[in-house]
């Protein structure tokens, strides 16, 4: 029997609320935001401690501490009156650097903050070490799901760059179907399309550039060693999606021989480093080519029709 238009409208109803009952049964989304709000919250965290940095230094502008969390915590504690933080206050939050803060702040030339000042101040470093902590929960929580989620590439990176190649790819059964050289360019995705329309150097990697391996090695070898765990990830990605195998011990095997040859190979030669100079100068873009509206060397007008 023929169904009805409102049969039909009420079954495809049903299917498209299964479909997206599935879709996120399957914690990947949860995964992606999370990434996505702890790569946030770092950058809402140095905004922040460049604007306390910048207040603060009103008041004490000889301070300079490396850690942001330890400059919030001086805040915190000393901000009302910085002649308080003497070397044996100081030694448990600062360590070696203890006497040399306080030697500075004995002398400084900025003057104290008043109450309602302080009290804004304070609460701009404890949003700082409240994020901090947000932070490190969210740590945690990527640490165990990541893990449960993407076994095998997880296995071969580090899970925060495995939820980031997930993030960026949208869902892992799209990640599986990637192929390895769009594994490799996971977040260089602006850096690619300057290249196709500016001709500029092509990318060479986008989030795999946070693994150390990488990060570490020299110039010439950074692209070969990005192909290589562009490679293991893809195989990786696909066993994850599809086929549920732990096949990752062997991968990080081939990985560590493929990683052992690149660094034997030897650096490029000045002439083949020449020849990629002239391949890619410097600042080409797209005043060095003709403007976009000559088209096979007839000269066009910018409405698009040909000049006679």
């Amino acid at each position: 029997m023929k169904e009805s238009p409102e049969e039909k409208r009420r079954r495809l109803l049903e299917l498209a609320k299964a479909s997206v009952t599935t879709a996120y049964s399957t914690g990947e989304h949860s995964v992606i935001l999370a990434i996505n709000t702890y790569n946030e919250i770092e950058h809402a965290k140095n905004l922040i401690y460049e604007k306390l940095e910048e207040w603060y230094g009103i008041f004490f502008p000889e301070l300079r501490l490396t850690s942001q969390l330890t400059y919030a915590r001086f805040v915190v504690e000393f901000g009302m009156d910085k002649k308080l933080a003497d070397k044996e206050r100081l030694s448990s939050m600062l360590g070696a650097g203890a006497e040399a803060a306080a030697e500075k702040a004995s002398k400084s030339i900025g003057r104290e903050p008043s109450e309602a000042e302080y009290l804004m101040l304070k609460q701009v470093a404890e949003s700082e070490l409240y994020l901090d902590e947000l932070q490190l929960k969210l740590d945690s929580y990527l640490a165990v799901e990541v893990k449960k989620l993407m076994p095998n590439i997880s296995y071969l990176v580090d899970y925060k760059i495995a939820a980031e190649l997930l993030a960026k790819a949208g869902s892992l059964s799209k990640l599986g179907f990637m192929p390895a050289s769009t594994i490799q360019l996971l977040g260089a995705e602006k850096a690619l399309f300057k290249h196709i329309k500016f001709h500029t150097r092509p990318p060479k990697y986008g989030v795999l550039f946070k693994l150390p391996q990488i990060t570490n090695a020299s110039h010439f070898k950074r692209g070969r060693i990005a192909r290589l765990y562009a490679t293991k990830i893809c195989i990786a990605a696909k066993a994850d999606a599809f086929t549920k195998n732990f096949i990752a011990e062997k991968l990080k095997k081939d990985l560590a021989s493929g990683l052992e040859r690149i660094a034997k190979e030897p650096e490029r030669t000045d002439a083949q480093r020449q020849a990629g100079r002239e391949q890619y100068p410097r600042g080409h873009d797209s005043r060095s080519r003709p403007p976009r509206w000559q088209h096979g060397g007839r000269d066009f007008n910018r409405a698009g029709r040909h000049r006679k």
